[in-house]
């Protein structure tokens, strides 16, 4: 059995984000001592082991719930887990074409300014004016 400072040591997991993970239903209530200390187990290390894994992923909380679900229910389908990792996938891809234009507006605003005094600076002359901005972007929201 181990204490929350245990499985956050062997998960890299911070103890608050057990805590809120254990609050929101992600992670079960744990066992506890007669003085109330949590202690877990390999199921539960294993749980969080992959919702550590899901988050480094990108995965929202929504996902990561319903992946869960899924893996706790073995003998269903795979089709739904593969959807929802296929919705990620596009979700990243559109994050990094977001990204790729950024860097090229800044690569550009980089090129173009010529390291004389910041009354003509292109650097921030592109960041007061957005229409000589180049490229259409959002903000980027990673």
């Amino acid at each position: 059995m181990l204490t929350i400072g245990a499985m956050a040591r062997k998960t890299g997991t911070k103890v608050q984000t057990i805590r809120y993970y254990e609050q929101i239903g992600l992670m079960p209530e744990p066992g506890r001592t007669e003085g109330g200390q949590r202690r877990y187990g390999d199921a539960e290390l294993d749980r969080l082991s992959f919702v550590r894994h899901a988050r480094q992923l990108g995965f929202s909380l929504d996902a990561i719930r319903e992946l869960l679900n899924l893996s706790d229910n073995p003998g269903t389908s795979c089709a739904e887990a593969d959807a929802i990792a296929r919705r990620q996938l596009k979700q990243v891809e559109q994050r990094l074409s977001r990204l790729e234009a950024l860097r090229t507006e800044l690569e550009r605003m980089v090129h173009e300014c010529s390291g004389g005094r910041t009354a003509d600076c292109r650097v921030l002359e592109v960041l007061r004016d957005h229409s000589e901005c180049l490229t259409e972007h959002d903000e980027v929201g990673l």
